[in-house]
C-alpha cells in the first residue's frame, strides 16, 4: 500500500505536466485524477490500521494516511471532479485544468503530512497554484486580488516556518507530537500560520473578498476544499494533548460565531457565502475528532452553492427579490441551503448532530447560536422569489447541470455516514433551530438595513490584525 501511496502523491502533478504536453487531453486528465483520489480516499475508509510511512525518520518527515485524512481526500476528489464538469465546455485553457490538478495533487499531500516542514512544501505549492488559479481572468481585479492573497498566504506560512524550526530546535523532529513540549512561541507561530492560511477568526479576514472575487469555478474549488488544507493540521495537532484541544476549539467556537455575524447582516450573495465558510470551519474545529465529516459535508454543499451563486442573475439579494430566478436553479439552491442548515434527510443533519455530540459543556450555547445564525443567513437564499416562466429563465454554463446535480447527489448519500443521527430528539432540535432562523429572518433580518464596516478586511489592516492574533496565541500558549 505504501508504493501505491507514493504512486498517488506523483500522479496529479505528473498529470499536470502531460496537461502541458498534450493541452487536448486537460479536461480527461484533470477528471482522471479526481477518480483516482476518490477511490483512494474510500480506500483508506477500509483499511483496518492508518498507512504510516517514515521518509526521513532522523527528522520525523512522516505521512500518515487513515480515516480522518480520508474524508478530505475524498472530499477534494468530489469538488474538484465538480469543478472540472462545470468548467467542461468552457473556454479555460490547458493552463487553468494544470494549475487546477496540481492544487488537486498539492492539497492531497498537504492531507496527508503528519510533519511540519512536508505540510509547509504542500501548503506552498498549492497557494501559488490557487494564486494562479485566482489571476487566471488577467483583469487588474482578479490580479490584485491574488496577489492580495499570495501575500497574506506567503506571510502565514513565514510565521509558520519560524515556529516549524523552533519545533525542530526542541525535539529534532519535524513531527506534529513534537509541539507537545515545545516551547509556547512554536505553538504560537504554527498556529498563525494555520489558522491564517485556513481563514479562521479574524486572521481570516482576507477570505470574504478573495472567494467572492475569483471566478466562480476558483471560489468553489477555494471555498470546497482548499482553505481546508490547514484545517486538517490544526485536527492533528488537537490531538497531540488537552491543552492545544483546547485552543482549537476555542478558536472553532469564536470562528462560527464570528462567521455567521457577518453573514447575516450581509446583502451580497458570494460575500454572504464566504463569511459562511468561515463558520462552517469553525464547526470543523469545534470537534476536532469527528471534523472529518463536516468537512465533507460543507465541501459538497459550499461548492454547490457558490456554482449556482454564479448562474443567478446577480449579487445583490435587494435586487434578486425583485427578479425572480428560475424554479430549475431555485430547486438546487433550496437543497444546499437546507443541507447546510441541518435539515434532516440531507449530510448537513447528520453532520451537525455528530458535531454537537462531540463539543464540550462550556461550547454548547455558542454553537447552538451559530446554528440559528446559519439557518437565518441561508433564509435569504431559500425565500427568493422564483418563476417557471421560460423568459425568466437564466442562460447557464452547459457543465452547470451535471456538476450541480453531481454535488447535490451527494448530500443525499453522505446521509448514510453517520444513522444513529435520526433519533426524535435530534430530529425535532434541528426542525426547531431552523424554524428560530427563519422567524428571525422574516420579522427581523429581513426589515433590518444595518451593514457591518469592512475596514478590517482592507490590505493595510490585515497585517494588523495578524499581530492581534499573535498576540492572543501567546496569551493562550503561555501557561
Amino acid at each position: 500500500m505504501n508504493t501505491i501511496t507514493l504512486a498517488w502523491i506523483a500522479t496529479p502533478f505528473f498529470l499536470g505536466f502531460i496537461i502541458f504536453l498534450v493541452p487536448k487531453l486537460n479536461r480527461h486528465l484533470t477528471l482522471w485524477g479526481t477518480i483516482a483520489s476518490a477511490a483512494y480516499g474510500l480506500q483508506l475508509f477500509l483499511e483496518p490500521s492508518p498507512i504510516t510511512m517514515n521518509l526521513l525518520d532522523s527528522f520525523g518527515i512522516t505521512l500518515v494516511a487513515d480515516e480522518l485524512s480520508g474524508y478530505f481526500i475524498f472530499t477534494n476528489a468530489l469538488v474538484t471532479a465538480a469543478v472540472a464538469l462545470y468548467c467542461w465546455r468552457s473556454d479555460k485553457t490547458a493552463f487553468f485544468y494544470a494549475q487546477m490538478i496540481i492544487v488537486h495533487g498539492s492539497l492531497n499531500a498537504a492531507f496527508i503530512c503528519a510533519d511540519f516542514i512536508s505540510l509547509y512544501v504542500a501548503l506552498e505549492v498549492s497557494g501559488i497554484a490557487a494564486f494562479l488559479l485566482i489571476a487566471y481572468p488577467r483583469s487588474d481585479r482578479s490580479i490584485w486580488v491574488g496577489l492580495r492573497y499570495l501575500f497574506v498566504s506567503n506571510t502565514a506560512m513565514l510565521f509558520y516556518l519560524v515556529g516549524a524550526v523552533l519545533v525542530y530546535q526542541t525535539h529534532h523532529s519535524f513531527n506534529f507530537a513534537g509541539l507537545k513540549g515545545s516551547p509556547p512561541e512554536a505553538l504560537a507561530l504554527i498556529f498563525l500560520g494555520l489558522l491564517i492560511k485556513a481563514g479562521i477568526f479574524v486572521s481570516g479576514l482576507w477570505l470574504p473578498l478573495t472567494h467572492s472575487e475569483s471566478e466562480t469555478p476558483v471560489s468553489a474549488l477555494m471555498s470546497g476544499i482548499v482553505v481546508k488544507a490547514s484545517v486538517l493540521p490544526l485536527l492533528r495537532c488537537a490531538l497531540v494533548s488537552e491543552e492545544i484541544d483546547i485552543i482549537v476549539r476555542i478558536f472553532g467556537v469564536g470562528t462560527a460565531l464570528m462567521g455567521v455575524s457577518y453573514a447575516v447582516f450581509e446583502k451580497d450573495t458570494k460575500r454572504l457565502l464566504a463569511f459562511s465558510t468561515i463558520s462552517q470551519l469553525g464547526w470543523i474545529l469545534a470537534a476536532p475528532a469527528v471534523g472529518g465529516f463536516y468537512a465533507l459535508t460543507h465541501g459538497l454543499v459550499k461548492s454547490s452553492l457558490f456554482l449556482i451563486a454564479g448562474s443567478l442573475p446577480s449579487r445583490n439579494f435587494k435586487e434578486l427579490q425583485n427578479k425572480p430566478i428560475h424554479t430549475n436553479i431555485w430547486i438546487p439552491l433550496v437543497i444546499a441551503s437546507l443541507s447546510i442548515s441541518g435539515l434532516p434527510l440531507l449530510s448537513g443533519f447528520e453532520a451537525k448532530v455528530l458535531t454537537m455530540k462531540n463539543v464540550e459543556s462550556w461550547q454548547f450555547i455558542v454553537m447552538n447560536i451559530a446554528a440559528v445564525g446559519t439557518a437565518i443567513s441561508f433564509a435569504k437564499f431559500i425565500f427568493l422569489p422564483h418563476t417557471k416562466a421560460e423568459e425568466e429563465e437564466e442562460k447557464t454554463k452547459s457543465g452547470f447541470w451535471i456538476s450541480v446535480i453531481f454535488l447535490i447527489t451527494g448530500l443525499f448519500v453522505a446521509n448514510i455516514i453517520y444513522l444513529p443521527a435520526y433519533e426524535i430528539t435530534n430530529i425535532t432540535k434541528a426542525l426547531l433551530t431552523i424554524a428560530a432562523g427563519w422567524l428571525g429572518y422574516h420579522f427581523i433580518f429581513k426589515k433590518l438595513s444595518i451593514s457591518l464596516p469592512r475596514v478590517f478586511e482592507e490590505f493595510e489592516h490585515l497585517v494588523g490584525v495578524m499581530s492581534l492574533t499573535l498576540i492572543l496565541l501567546f496569551w493562550m500558549a503561555f501557561p
